[in-house]
């Protein structure tokens, strides 16, 4: 299916055109019948002479609907432009115009309507016109024909060129991440909540589970069931009107505005930076401005960075991402004020005199590497919900390591902090705990800290940030360890005695320092049983003597030493897969 949205002025024959294309009634409500005039979106379809089907989103051209026709035509690509032969160009002619090229759409087609109402010199001073005011915008080629709803006089030749416009159309990919704007929420009977919305990319499944961003905040929902064109779907790709049955919503807290997301694929924003495309530019904008995003309008507050730059602060959180273009006009005014681009969704704060000039002079220029810069390291699937195209190749002074984008500078300032740190360090307690290293260095996530000691040439040890080449001082410890060291390597299993460490002067910051240093062993529930590192190899050689299975008082006399040393011992060499228990005995492995 192809989408395509009407514009033009007020009472110029958009409903009228797309009834006598698809034979339908575009106007929903009983007041726009009876008016003759089109207040809200209409939703009709056809089939083309090529086999194509097509469906129209039938606008309001009437001033006081602009929000209505923005809501309408902002998620399609391609419009029918309505100008009336026997009236011509309009102002409406003229603020839909400004929309289509503020919301970026570059591919459509003109359609000069009522030729039973005008002669010729009529039809050709009007195609001249809308040539004109075409030329500088994205629509100059966009073909012209003439027609009559009520004749059918160029319907046919509507249709075709039409047709060849939609064939032209770039190819929508099925895989992309879904946002669905929606136009309208409503109650079945016996089906329950029903959403409708313009599926530019991606595919909607039945039972699949989305994202909701609605006004009071997002939430998941699940899909009960698709409709398109009213035919039941287990599937739907793009571009299709679709109509999703949400399973346990209520239809009262969904709204137009809303939108049906891919699970955290987007950004939820509600502070944008975004620059002029179309218009006059900020210079006399106003501090409020509404807003005309997907299918909501919002006010919005503006904060004026220089006549082509701005900060906008939304009411409330929005799925954006860099390149979105929408409408912002002046509070109470009908015509387009400017058309934006979305530079950026998650602007730094502005702070300092002239914070404001200086963020204008950047935006212009921002890149990828440049991003990376501002946050130092950044996942690349997070930037690819900002709307940032992250190549396989990172660019000149950005590194990739496991998911993530360094910068090289800040790389190297974590580096050289935790190089000092370390350096630093007590020296019988070497190094800085692995905490303490992320929480010193800011790291936006603790997995980033190995990059960081890569690049520090230091190493991970025992949860600690090391110096590999820098060897534990155990200062006025040493003599005290290095007699422990001479006792044990004389009688390996007989640990020392707690008095005996007391005596050496020996404590727990001691002890935990020959640890690190490799010296000793701290063995058992509290760690109090102090051997060589060798201990449990040894006890192997001597263990390999008995019989086995053996017991535990077998294993104390073969070791001369203690119960109080021989069970942490044996428990030990169990841990090190020296031994195997077998109920009350054990074997070597």
């Amino acid at each position: 299916m192809y989408v395509v949205a009407t514009a033009g002025h007020v009472d110029h024959g958009k409903s009228t055109l797309v009834q006598a294309l698809t034979g339908m009634q575009p106007d929903r409500w009983e007041e726009e019948r009876r008016r003759g005039l089109t207040i809200d979106l209409g939703f009709v379809w056809a089939t083309l002479p090529s086999g194509r089907d097509v469906a129209f989103v039938d606008v309001p051209g009437h001033e006081r609907f602009l929000a209505n026709m923005l809501s309408g035509l902002a998620p399609v690509d391609v419009v029918v432009f309505v100008v009336a032969a026997d009236e011509g160009w309009q102002q409406q002619s003229t603020d839909h115009l400004d929309a289509c090229a503020a919301l970026g759409v570059r591919h459509g087609l003109v359609v000069l309507t009522r030729a039973d109402r005008a002669d010729a010199a009529q039809i050709a001073a009007t195609r001249a016109r809308v040539r004109e005011r075409l030329a500088p915008t994205e629509l100059s080629d966009a073909p012209v024909v003439t027609v009559s709803a009520v004749t059918g006089e160029g319907l046919d030749e509507m249709r075709a060129a039409l047709d060849e416009v939609l064939a032209g159309l770039p190819a929508t990919d099925p895989e992309a991440r879904v946002r669905v704007w929606l136009d309208r929420s409503f109650t079945i009977k016996g089906a329950g909540t029903v959403v409708t919305g313009t599926l530019s990319a991606g595919t909607l499944s039945e039972g699949d589970r989305l994202t909701l961003a609605a006004r009071d905040g997002a939430r998941e929902v699940a899909v009960r069931g698709l409709q398109s064109e009213e035919v039941q779907e287990g599937r739907v790709g793009p571009t299709n009107r679709v109509a999703v049955n949400l399973r346990g919503e209520d239809a009262a807290g969904i709204h137009r505005g809303d939108a049906l997301l891919t699970p955290e694929a987007w950004w939820l924003t509600d502070t944008v930076d975004v620059g002029v495309v179309t218009g006059e530019g900020l210079a006399d904008a106003p501090r409020e401005v509404a807003a005309h995003i997907g299918t909501a309008e919002l006010n919005a507050g503006l904060r004026r960075l220089d006549d082509a730059h701005a900060r906008l602060t939304l009411p409330r959180k929005l799925p954006l991402t860099r390149g979105d273009r929408f409408v912002l006009r002046a509070p109470g005014d009908h015509a387009v004020l400017a058309g934006v681009e979305v530079l950026d969704v998650d602007p730094p704060e502005l702070v300092g005199r002239g914070a404001s000039r200086r963020r204008a002079a950047e935006l212009p220029g921002l890149n990828l590497a440049a991003e990376v810069a501002r946050r130092g390291a950044v996942r690349a699937a997070t930037l690819e919900t900002m709307g940032w195209r992250v190549p396989g190749e990172a660019p000149a002074g950005v590194e990739r390591r496991d998911g993530w984008l360094i910068d090289s500078g800040s790389l190297k300032r974590w580096a050289k902090e935790l190089g000092e740190a370390v350096a630093g360090a007590d020296r019988m307690n070497p190094g800085v705990a692995r905490k303490a290293a992320v929480d010193l260095l800011g790291l936006p996530a603790g997995g980033l800290l190995d990059a960081a000691v890569a690049a520090a040439g230091l190493a991970l040890r025992d949860g600690r940030v090391v110096d590999p080449a820098r060897t534990v001082d155990l200062g006025a410890a040493e003599e005290s360890v290095a007699q422990i060291e001479e006792w044990l390597g004389e009688e390996p299993f007989r640990a020392p005695e707690a008095d005996e460490l007391a005596d050496l002067r020996l404590g727990a910051r001691e002890l935990a320092a020959a640890e690190k240093a490799g010296r000793i062993i701290r063995i058992g529930p509290d760690r109090s049983v102090i051997l060589l590192p060798d201990a449990p190899a040894r006890a192997a050689e001597v263990l390999a003597g008995l019989p086995e299975p053996f017991t535990l008082s077998q294993a104390r006399k073969a070791l001369d030493t203690t119960r109080r040393i021989a069970v942490p011992l044996l428990e030990h060499m169990d841990t090190l897969g020296l031994t195997r228990r077998e109920g009350n005995a054990r074997r070597l492995r």
